[in-house]
């Protein structure tokens, strides 16, 4: 992997996200190497590069400090397009960093994360007005995440993080996505219920999107598992009802658990 420190020359941007007003992202490139991922699409850089090239805006709190003399308040998603906990975060801090000036300026931070890494951070975290921790999970099945997601933290220490912060008193979702093609109606209600047990208030669905290139990865990283690549096939190819067939059964079983569910994008 090649890590570059480079300097940046601003620090938010504008997002058009529901419920955000600005987007930061303190590195560009990431380690988790999710093979699923869709920002190199957005970003238009090769799949690639996106995860074995990262750069790190080492500037980027000092750059974001001299914004938010001059900004209009708003809600700041962390991150949008990388994971601002990655691995080189327990390193560089840049996330904490910018935590520290955002909280100097009373901005909302909204985090969205698959690292258990966001717990230290709590002391900050906890200080906001209107603090939000977004926790990305698409599978209870870790031996699924081990092969699609292979450096992002364990499911359960997500959750158990997850729980942490709740429990510090902080607003906490979990973004349910990309729904993995393996979960089947009967695993909704098990799933369901850890999400809550997790202190989630709230749960963001959103189906596998298969923009060019990523059925590719994804069947590279499933090489050596022709079961998993079997399921994924038929259920995002032949059974094109499948995200409606779980959404459905989704918003039925979290209604009877008082689980606010929400579309994402």
């Amino acid at each position: 992997m090649d890590v570059s420190e480079i300097q940046c020359k601003t620090a938010l941007s504008s997002s058009s996200l529901p419920g955000l007003s600005y987007s930061l992202n303190p590195y560009r490139g990431c380690q988790h190497r999710c093979a699923y991922c869709y920002a190199p699409n957005v970003l238009r850089i090769p799949r690639d590069v996106w995860d074995i090239k990262i750069q790190v805006k080492t500037n980027i709190s000092k750059i974001l400090s001299k914004e938010l003399r001059k900004k209009k308040p708003g809600i700041v998603g962390i991150s949008t397009v990388t994971d601002p906990y990655q691995p080189l975060e327990q390193r560089y801090r840049l996330t904490r960093s910018c935590l520290e000036q955002l909280l100097q300026y009373d901005f909302p931070a909204h985090i969205q994360t698959k690292s258990s890494l966001v717990t230290r951070d709590i002391d900050v975290i906890s200080r906001f007005s209107d603090p939000q921790v977004m926790m990305s999970i698409g599978t209870l099945r870790d031996h699924e995440r081990m092969l699609l997601e292979p450096y992002s933290s364990p499911i359960q220490e997500r959750l158990d993080a997850l729980r942490k912060i709740s429990d510090a008193g902080v607003r906490t979702a979990i973004f349910f996505g990309p729904v993995y093609p393996t979960i089947t109606t009967d695993d909704v209600p098990h799933i369901l219920d850890c999400f809550k047990e997790s202190g989630a208030s709230e749960i963001w669905v959103d189906q596998l999107n298969l923009k060019p290139g990523i059925w590719e990865t994804i069947q590279k990283a499933l090489q050596h598992d022709k079961e998993l690549i079997r399921i994924f096939s038929e259920q995002i190819g032949k059974h094109n009802d499948y995200y409606s067939i779980i959404r459905e059964e989704i918003q039925k079983k979290a209604t009877e658990r008082h689980l606010k569910i929400i579309d994402a994008f």
